[in-house]
This record gives structure tokens, C-alpha cells and sequence, in this order.
């Protein structure tokens, strides 16, 4: 039996001179305290990124009250139907980078946009020149990702300034390649493409929505398995109640599979795909050793895991003793 789907999933950020960044913050809590939302937003000088699930009703509320501000109304926000919150908090606050790369970049020198049907029509092309570049972690591009994209060498996002030295020595700009970079939502493109044309690379376009707006825009072609995202769903199809044959391997057995969980033991706590067998053998351990710990947390073994939630005090407090 289908849930009711009663939510509204919200992806977007914005790259704007925000002068204080801490009154919006207080008015978003403010926002938030009367109204069915909860999410991740962080806020700084250079703008805003956020990800939020709001109850039907409050969705038009909200977006009503955040374009009243008209630089706000260049925000990008991309959509998805669900039948619960899929953060368990609200979260709201400054922090210092609103995508985690650990350098300044200069955003005159962003990468120019792609629509999804511009981004389609580059790749019905074929041209082997093209450098189809994937801003996002390993395990995101194992869960799906679009047909000969380079996969990430990176386990997060700060690892990316180094995973380009790599890529400068095999694709060295002066090959004049173009290079096509996508991302979940957009955001790490607007960061990745402004290093990538520093390096000296000219043609540089980024996938304007990222995959979400594609998926929604164009459908499915060109890509393969599933859409990782940061969220309670963890997974999902890139077609709104489509369906994707899994491509991620069972870090196990190397069975097909699109599930991903977090390392039961709470030293590690690594995101690894594993099926439903290994799950259930090694009681949601990535490895053997993880199994052996004495701090490994008991996890629900299931078909369609949620993301690791951080312990209590009570429960940390018998964790380590």
C-alpha cells in the first residue's frame, strides 16, 4: 500500500552577499518555530544552502515568506514528494563554509550553465573530448551516476582540490578538453568549476539544478542506477516513482545493490552499500574488524535504511562504559 505522500523535499541554496547573515538566521527560526519544517540550512556572508522537508500546507507559506526577498527570488528550488520529514531536526545556523572544500574561491570564475536539456543534448553528442567530471564522493557516484563520468578518488568534498592535481596530470588543459561537471543539487559545481578554470582549464559548464533538476526536467537517460542524497531516503530513483536497476556492488560480496548504510561501529561509521544478506552476517559492519568492536551500535537491518542519528548522553554514557 502506497504512503501518503504529505511532504514537500527542498533543495536550494544561493550565492548572494548576505550583509548579516545572523538576523536571517533568526528569522528563519523564527519562521520554523510556527510552521511543520525541519532541515539542515546554513547561512554565511556568501549565502545561503539549504535542504528541508515542510508539510504540504506550509510549503506555499514558506516560499511566500522567503521571495519577499527579491535577491532571494534567484534561488533555484528543487522539489520532491515524500510521506514524512526526512531530517529529524531543525537546524539552522552560520557556518563559515556553506560546502565544506576548505578554500576560497573566486565566483567571477564559475563555470557557465547547462540546462538539463542542454546537458542532454552535450552528451547525445558523444564527443570523446568531452570530460565528464562528477563533483561528488565515491560512494555517491557507486550508488548512480551518469555514463562515463570519471569516478570521484574522494571520500569527501575537501578532498577535491587535490583529486584535480590528478586530473591536470591525465587531462592536461592545454588538451582544450571541455568539462562537464555535475552535482546532487548545483553547489559544489558553483565551488569546483571556479578551481577548475584557475587550473587553467577554459570550457568549463556546470549541470545548472544539478541531477535532482535533471532527473526532474529530462528523465533518466543517460544515467544509470540510483541518486545518493543526504538525507533520511539516503537513496532514491532520479524520476519521481521511477524504478533503476541497482549498479552499486556490495562492499561484501560484490553483489548488485543500491542500499547503503553507516558502519555500526561508532569509531568508523563509514557509508558503504551492502545487501541484505551481509547486512544481517556482519550485523551492519563495513569489515570484520568494525564487528569485533566493543562500541558497535545495534542497527535495524532492513530494506531501506535510515542514516546513522547520534547517540543521546544516556546512550553514550553506556556506550563508553
Amino acid at each position: 500500500m502506497q504512503k501518503t505522500q504529505n511532504y514537500f523535499v527542498l533543495s536550494f541554496y544561493l550565492i548572494h552577499p548576505i550583509e548579516n547573515p545572523k538576523e536571517l538566521i533568526k528569522s528563519f527560526k523564527d519562521f520554523f518555530k510556527s510552521h511543520d519544517i525541519q532541515g539542515r540550512i546554513y547561512i554565511n556572508e556568501e549565502g545561503i544552502n539549504a535542504q528541508m522537508s515542510v508539510f504540504k500546507k506550509d510549503a506555499p507559506l514558506f516560499l511566500e515568506w522567503y521571495f519577499q526577498n527579491k535577491a532571494f527570488r534567484k534561488s533555484d528550488i528543487k522539489t520532491h514528494l515524500y510521506h514524512e520529514h526526512v531530517f529529524p531536526k531543525k537546524t539552522v545556523k552560520y557556518r563559515k563554509q556553506l560546502v565544506a572544500l576548505d578554500k576560497h574561491v573566486d565566483y567571477s570564475k564559475r563555470g557557465a550553465y547547462l540546462s538539463p536539456l542542454q546537458w542532454k543534448e552535450m552528451l547525445d553528442k558523444k564527443d570523446d573530448k568531452i570530460l565528464i567530471l562528477d563533483v561528488r564522493n565515491d560512494y555517491e557516484w557507486d550508488v548512480g551516476h551518469f555514463k562515463g563520468a570519471l569516478r570521484p578518488e574522494c571520500k569527501t568534498f575537501r578532498e577535491f582540490p587535490f583529486f584535480l592535481e590528478k586530473i591536470k596530470k591525465r587531462y592536461p588543459p592545454e588538451e582544450g578538453r571541455p568539462i562537464l561537471m555535475s552535482c546532487t543539487g548545483g553547489i559544489r559545481c558553483e565551488f569546483y568549476s571556479c578551481l577548475c578554470k584557475e587550473a587553467g582549464y577554459l570550457e568549463v559548464y556546470q549541470l545548472q539544478g544539478g541531477i535532482i533538476q535533471y532527473g526532474v526536467e529530462v528523465g533518466s537517460e543517460h544515467w544509470l542506477g540510483e541518486l545518493f542524497v543526504f538525507d533520511d531516503r539516503l537513496v532514491i530513483p532520479i524520476v519521481a516513482e521511477g524504478q533503476s536497476d541497482p549498479i552499486g556492488k556490495c562492499h561484501h560480496c560484490n553483489a548488485k545493490t543500491s542500499t547503503i548504510y553507516n558502519c555500526a561501529n561508532m569509531d568508523c561509521n563509514d557509508l558503504f552499500l551492502s545487501c541484505l544478506d551481509c547486512t544481517k552476517k556482519f550485523l551492519g559492519c563495513c569489515s570484520s574488524s568494525c564487528l569485533q568492536t566493543p562500541r558497535r551500535r545495534e542497527i535495524a537491518i532492513e530494506a531501506k535504511p535510515k542514516p546513522y542519528r547520534k547517540l543521546s548522553f544516556n546512550e553514550k554514557l553506556k556506550f563508553n562504559s
